[in-house]
């Protein structure tokens, strides 16, 4: 797999604050990587200094493995970093012609990015008559523009309602189908879990993890369980020593167990002690439980 882009121990300070330290990443072609972190960790001072729009205090990053020339990189790649900004008495083709003619793109692209992003009814609306998640999707359709095989986007559901999230959700999967590299900033952890195929989880300008989402997530399964005989059952899960985490809820148990552990044993172990369960059911593991537990550890 061609390697897209490669950060090399990245860090930038403003005064005493450590926004990016010593980050060390690596995209590859048609990986959708999603940086996450809370406010404050260096996911959008990431994306503006690999784009050029900020200077590192030390380390390098490049894209395309160094194979193309420094001016040809933003022809290849489409960004949209914080609130998109246009004209709000220009329609949305005059203000997309304005992007052409800074990109040297051609007109006739407008109606594609347009089309893509849901808006080509609109195209003779004035900006400032657009929803938000209209507005958002006018920045990707810009971003879009020239057709370039890599995306940048900072936050693209910020500020979104659920309707707006869905269909920026939709575009994202639409253009990670068709093979485009995408790297996207963002706090909303079930949607990059829905969209990503590789994350990288930032604290304070510091890398917790990354790799693929599925392999950040633990083999260990959570099954939540009860009966009328909770306190004899919870002695007995931790007498037996076979389980991991047992932890009280209300009226129920949270029992940590291996992967490949099946349900029906911790049933059939009850059965053996004379206890009845009442409910037992398997919770997923989540990049958004994986992620609360990295940041509280860290």
């Amino acid at each position: 797999m061609e390697k897209i882009l490669e950060i090399r121990d990245l860090s930038k300070h403003f005064g005493r604050i450590k926004a990016v330290q010593h980050l060390n990443l690596q995209v590859e072609q048609g990986n959708v990587y999603g940086l996450l972190g809370p406010n404050g960790s260096g996911k959008t001072t990431t994306l503006a200094l690999i784009m050029g729009l900020l200077q590192p205090k030390s380390g390098t990053y490049a894209w395309f493995n160094d194979r193309l020339p420094r001016e040809d990189w933003n022809r290849q790649i489409g960004t949209l970093i914080e609130v998109p900004n246009f004209y709000p008495y220009l329609s949305l083709k005059e203000n997309l012609k304005v992007v052409c003619l800074i990109k040297k793109v051609p007109f006739s692209d407008i109606e594609r990015v347009l089309g893509i992003a849901g808006l080509l009814e609109r195209k003779k609306s004035r900006f400032d008559t657009l929803s938000l998640g209209m507005k958002q999707r006018l920045g990707l359709a810009s971003a879009m523009l020239g057709n370039p095989g890599v995306l940048v986007l900072d936050e693209p559901t910020n500020g979104l309602d659920p309707e707006g999230i869905s269909e920026v959700r939709e575009i994202i999967l639409k253009l990670a189908g068709e093979g485009k590299t995408i790297l996207l900033a963002s706090h909303i952890l079930a949607e990059v879990e829905k969209v990503c195929t590789h994350v990288a989880i930032l604290k304070q300008g510091e890398l917790l993890a990354s790799g693929r989402v599925g392999e950040l997530l633990r083999d260990e399964l959570t099954i939540v369980v009860s009966s009328d005989e909770d306190e004899k059952l919870y002695e007995m899960l931790v007498r037996s020593g076979d389980y991991g985490e047992i932890v009280r809820m209300d009226k129920q148990l949270r029992v940590t167990v291996p992967a490949g552990t099946s349900p029906g044993e911790i049933n059939r172990f009850a059965f053996e002690k004379g206890i009845v369960l009442n409910k037992l059911e398997v919770l997923k593991r989540s990049l958004e439980s994986e992620f609360m537990e990295l940041i509280k550890k860290n």
